[in-house]
């Protein structure tokens, strides 16, 4: 299915219209009152949620592969997991997972 120019920028202006009305309706009604503490606990989990998401088709169907499984990735991914889990601590976590990933790579441009 093709679309005109004129179909795209409407999708994208609607789409626009709508993310804004979705964020209006969080932060622009209720933004300047107290939000309950039970809503403030659930938010915290949202990078929790959001990002395994964003990473997991990454890590699983890499585009650098053309979306087949790589060992590589999947060993770096547990590697930050692992130390994530192990320090508590983001920045450890990125570190291991990138030394891992590019130790890898090298290790096996050299065998």
């Amino acid at each position: 299915m093709t679309y005109t120019a004129a179909e795209i920028w409407l999708i994208i202006a609607i789409m626009g219209v709508g993310t804004f009305l979705i964020r209006f309706s969080f932060l622009g009604l209720i933004g300047n009152r107290p939000m309950p503490s039970f809503v403030l606990r659930l938010l915290r989990f949202t990078p929790v949620a959001v990002l395994p998401g964003m990473v997991a088709p990454l890590v699983l169907w890499p585009p650098a592969t053309g979306g087949d499984p790589d060992p590589i990735r999947m060993l770096a991914a547990l590697a930050t997991v692992a130390v994530g889990i192990w320090t508590r601590n983001v920045l450890w976590a990125i570190t291991a997972g990138a030394v891992t990933l590019y130790g890898a790579m090298a290790m096996t441009a050299l065998i």
